[in-house]
């Protein structure tokens, strides 16, 4: 059973509400059977669908970073890797704009891209990270599977 998903998409942003539900759904659920991630029955994911400044404006906030970013991450509660989440995982927060901007002109990509920060982000509710490079190399590492599952590319292949 896939968590309680409360999707936000903020006003500044042009999306398909029905699609992106879907393509969030897909991501966590293959995160969730991938990684073997724990939770109790009854949970709650926010996703939050925005523009630049929104990221801008939670990064200076949370993280002192004065910029926007594709996708930032809220646990919900501080849990280490292989620990269950709470009732409440946390929030996901990514930029639309930003994602276009990564993707360029490749429109094609733009799905496989949104599906990646997805599952990233969702990841970082679980105590993943990857600060160290070995903790970046097992986060990675899952990622590719997870994307893999979906029929997404190795997004770290740079051949």
């Amino acid at each position: 059973m896939l968590p309680n998903i409360d999707l936000t998409i903020a006003e500044t942003v042009e999306a398909d509400e029905d699609k992106l539900f879907e393509q969030i759904e897909q991501a966590v659920a293959a995160a969730i059977r991938i990684v073997d991630l724990k939770y109790p029955q009854e949970c709650e994911l926010s996703v939050l669908i925005a523009d630049d400044d929104t990221l801008q404006s939670l990064n200076r906030e949370w993280r002192n970073k004065d910029k926007p970013t594709n996708v930032l991450s809220f646990p919900g509660e501080d849990i280490a890797v292989g620990e269950p989440g709470g009732r409440m995982l946390g929030d996901i927060a990514i930029s639309l704009e930003t994602v276009n901007r990564e993707v360029g002109l490749e429109t094609n990509k733009f799905d496989d891209h949104l599906s990646h920060l997805i599952v990233h982000g969702f990841l970082h509710l679980f105590g993943y990270n990857h600060v160290m490079d070995e903790e970046a190399d097992h986060m990675e590492g899952l990622e590719r599977k997870v994307l893999a599952e979906l029929g997404i590319a190795d997004p770290y292949d740079d051949g």
